[in-house]
């Protein structure tokens, strides 16, 4: 084998991109959206829960305490038919 001082120059590498990765940028887009989407929910219900009246805790509790001791009457039937007719009917 002869050696010589010329040198001939390979062929530039070229990058073969797989399957796998020349979907990563549509991959990347689409979980992009998803999770715009969920953010964009995300802050549609904070921003309804934010329009809710506060919870008084503290009549809530005092409410607990007389249903338990018996100071409020209760009817349970009442109550079923109440939420029957809140959720429309629906079993």
């Amino acid at each position: 084998m002869k050696i010589t001082g010329a040198m001939t120059p390979a062929a530039p590498a070229v990058a073969q991109r797989t399957e796998t990765e020349a979907a990563a940028p549509a991959a990347t887009a689409a979980a992009g959206a998803a999770t715009s989407a969920q953010s964009a929910g995300l802050q549609q219900a904070q921003a309804s829960l934010a329009g809710l009246p506060e919870v008084d805790q503290a009549k809530v509790a005092a409410l607990r305490d007389a249903l338990a001791r018996g100071e409020l009457p209760f009817d349970p039937a009442k109550l079923a038919a109440l939420i029957d007719r809140y959720h429309g009917g629906k079993p």
